[in-house]
């Protein structure tokens, strides 16, 4: 069987995508929708944010939870869904938190700009 190079490019490319995707998705055995109802029952509030996110090795979902006291950081396991953390954020952890959030963006491979083509007229 000889390889179809017209396809070859698009493979290339998108098999390590879908890898990444798969092996993202294998390290979760807990929904959205079930991690949010476990926050919610420890923390019975108003939900600001959700994600999804990696923390000393654990995939966690992350809530900040507004209560009269605070907005409380809720995370529970991705693969358990037992409750991690229960901590009420002040403004200075919000910052650091995102001051760490754009040094990890700073760090992610940026997108080559693409040259024009050949015999194009940039205008």
């Amino acid at each position: 069987m000889t390889p179809n190079w017209k396809i070859a490019p698009f493979a290339a490319v998108l098999a390590p995508l879908l890898l990444v995707a798969g092996i993202a998705q294998g390290e979760t055995k807990l929904s959205m929708a079930d991690a949010r109802k476990a926050a919610l029952a420890v923390e019975n509030g108003n939900i600001k944010s959700a994600e999804l996110e990696k923390e000393k090795g654990k995939q966690i979902y992350s809530f900040d939870i507004e209560m009269p006291d605070g907005l409380h950081e809720v995370s529970i396991d991705a693969m358990t869904g037992t409750l991690v953390e229960d901590t009420i954020e002040n403004a200075a952890d919000e910052a650091k938190e995102a001051a760490q959030e754009a040094k990890d963006a700073k760090k992610a491979p940026k997108k080559a700009k693409k040259a024009p083509a050949a015999g194009a007229n940039p205008q």
